[in-house]
Parts: structure tokens; sequence; C-alpha cells
């Protein structure tokens, strides 16, 4: 292990965070894990775990035991920071850095000559420098690689910062983090330096050095790429319902061709990257960006057709009890950040007279769209298809690709992920 990276400190312990720091110190860096959230804080100190994903208690727990791993309200001094906040969006799609200036701010104190900062949280291009800034505003006693003068350049900063995104699939993080390469963009070239040897401690992948700015525009192309091409497959979803034809079927002997490769539709787009980040590139250039936004617009309107097809087939069946199965933005785990499935299940419950039984393993309450809908509850699988007369599947969870077929003899079912085809 480099001798200049003994104490990793990691400003947000959510689902990239955590992993991240139970990662490095399974690799023996001492490694103190902030988070504001009281209760968060006091699980990782009992070698527990708040969010599902696949062997993280097992890292976690074998890491505070060792005492590699700490959590902790506040930053204390360490060789390296890794910020790994939320980036959400406001009401008219503008970046909201209100958690990453919080970070800044919040490690500013305990910075000190050959202190490293790497943004890992998904940020518009030109915030890397951003965090450099705030930082120098904090810290005029210190050196950052945004300034330059005639007798210093950004290479001579006395704090190093970079931006590397994270860029791992939920269910498969540990492995990811491990086994992906990292595109690592550092405002200098030292910089970039730096964090790849930080990061070649835990990671297997190769390290792509780049600038910074470079590196955001990276990450937020790979989502948009990706939101395309479900738009794609979701609008193609749209024509086959119009036209009484199979789209799954359709797509599988579309993709028979060697050059074509459509995606799966499903009831739109959810999670914290791909739903979020298009809208960072669409933000910051407006005019250059109309396939991008389009394809927001099939994604962000899918799930209304959904809750039409869900209700126009409760009507048809005058059924007086709807199941719809899943919360999560995707199958096995606990993740509802952005969620098309919470958007569908809440405005079937707003706008439907009887009730809605919410199917969700991986959850014990209700978020908070459910609050006012006093016909909707948290019901187990298989008292909810006792009940209903319709059944939504919203989410292709492990529970419900295994569900015996002739528990839905008798149902309507809306199936919105092609399992039960």
């Amino acid at each position: 292990m480099p001798s200049d990276f003994q104490k990793l400190c990691v400003i947000g312990l959510g689902y990239v965070g955590l992993p991240t720091a139970a990662v490095f110190a399974s690799r023996g860096v001492s490694v103190l894990g902030v988070d504001t959230n009281k209760i968060t804080v006091d699980l990782i100190n009992q070698g527990k775990v708040h969010i599902v994903e696949p062997d993280l208690d097992i890292l976690v727990n074998g890491a505070v035991s060792t005492g590699k791993l700490k959590a902790a309200a506040t930053p204390q001094p360490a060789d390296a920071f890794i910020i790994a906040v939320p980036t959400p969006f406001g009401d008219n799609h503008e970046p909201n850095l209100d958690y990453v200036h919080a970070a800044a701010r919040s490690i500013a104190p305990v910075l000190a000559p050959g202190s490293l900062v790497i943004i890992e949280s998904t940020c518009p291009v030109g915030t890397t420098e951003r965090v450099s800034r705030w930082l120098a505003e904090a810290r005029p006693d210190l050196t950052l690689p945004h300034q330059a003068g005639p007798h210093q350049t950004g290479e001579d900063a006395q704090i190093n910062i970079a931006h590397s995104p994270e860029r791992v699939l939920p269910g498969r993080v540990l492995l990811e983090l491990v086994r992906n390469d990292r595109v690592v963009g550092g405002i200098t070239p030292k910089c970039a330096e730096r964090t790849a040897a930080l990061y070649r401690i835990a990671v297997e992948g190769q390290c792509h050095l780049t600038t910074a700015a470079t590196a955001e525009l990276v990450k937020l192309s790979e989502n948009a790429y990706r939101d395309v091409n479900i738009a794609f497959a979701n609008e193609l979803s749209l024509i086959a319902d119009k036209m009484g034809i199979d789209v799954w079927d359709a797509i599988a002997l579309a993709n028979r061709h060697p050059r074509v490769n459509i995606l799966q539709p499903g009831p739109g787009v959810g999670g914290h990257c791909i739903a979020v980040d298009p809208w960072f590139l669409a933000h910051s250039t407006p005019n250059e960006s109309p396939l991008i936004q389009a394809a927001r617009g099939v994604n962000d309107g899918k799930p209304g057709h959904v809750v039409k097809k869900i209700l126009a087939a409760a009507a048809s069946a005058d059924a007086d009890t709807i199941a719809c199965l899943g919360l999560a933005y995707k199958a096995d785990i606990d993740d509802m950040r952005e969620s098309p499935a919470v958007t569908i299940a809440a405005a079937v419950a707003r706008d439907f007279r009887g009730q809605v039984l919410i199917v969700e393993p991986h959850t014990d309450d209700l978020p908070d769209p459910f609050k006012t809908h006093k016909n909707a509850s948290l019901y187990p699988l298989a008292a909810a298809l006792e009940k209903a007369q319709v059944v939504a599947l919203l989410v292709d969870h492990r529970d419900f690709r295994e569900l015996d077929r002739d528990r839905l003899a008798d149902k309507t079912v809306i199936d919105t992920r092609g399992i039960w085809r």
C-alpha cells in the first residue's frame, strides 16, 4: 500500500459511498465513513448495513470488526477524501449541488498540504473545478490546483483534486467496484496520477487518466446513451400497444439482425443515474441536446401510460382491488430513487377508488408518496394475489419471476417487464 494513503475519509455512506469505504477498508486502509444520518452511522459502527447489496453486510462487518472501518458524523484528518453524496435536480431539472458544496465545506477544516480530494458524485461539467474554488475560499492558507500565478502552477498546488465517477450496477456493486475500469480526471495531471495511485489499492481494472471536465462528460454521456436506447425501446412499446402487437416478440425478432440490439422496454427509467444525469447535459447545453431531451420525455412519460393501462384493466374487470408488485427501480434491490414503480403505484392509489396492495419484498414501510393514500397498504405476495383481481407487475424481483403462473389464472395481468408472457 502506498505510504501516502494510510487514511481515507469517505463522505456519504449511501449506495456507492459505503461499498467504496468497505472495499478500501478490506484492503488495509483505515477508513472513516461520514454521514449526516445518525441511524446510518450507528448501524455501521455496529457492523450492520442500511441498504440491500449482495455481500455488503459481510464486508462491512469484517471491516468494522478489524477496526479498519468506522463511521462518524463529521470528517477527520486523512490522506485522501472521497465525496460520494447525492446530486439531485430541482423542479426545472436544474442540477442541485448543495450536497457536494456541503461535503466540500465539511472537509475544508481538516485539509492539510498533500491532501487528495476526489469527487465520485455524478456532476455537471465544471463541478470539480468549482469544488476547488469552494475549498480555496474556505482555506485561503492552502494552494488549490485551479490556481495559477506568476510563481505557481496548478501542478504545485498543496491540495490535489480529481473527478472519478462511479460506474457500478446495483446488485453487483462490490464486484464492479473492483473489476471495472476507472476514468480518472484531474484538474492537473498530478491530481489524476495521485488519484489513480489511490484507486490501484483496491481496483483491478485499468485507470484511464484524463482531465476533470472530460471525466465529468464521460459519466454523463454513458448514462445519456443508456437513456436514449431505453427510450427507443419504450417508444416501440407504445407503438406496439397501439397496434396490438407483443413488443417483446417484435424486439426478439428484430434482434436476430446482426447489427440490431434493441433493449427491453419497461415502466419507465429510475435510479439516481440514468433518470437524472441526462438532465445535467440538457441543462448545460439545451440547444445542442434535443435527442437527449426527447429521450427523457419518452421515459418520463411511460409511467403515465402504464397507470392508464392499469386503471382501464380495473374498470374492465370491475375490480375493487389492485396489486402492484414492486417499488424499487430495478430487480432485487431496495433502491427506490426516481423509481417509476413508485410513481405508478402512487398514481394508481390516488386515482383508484378501491384497495391498492403494494408488494415490495425489500422494504418494511411504504415511502412518502403513499402516506396520503389511505387505500394503499404493504402486503405479502401470497395475500395480495389472494385478494386482487388486477395484478400489475412493475419490478421483476426474483420472487415475482419464480411465481407459479397458475396463481395468475383468474387475474387480469399488466406485465410491464415481459416476464409472464
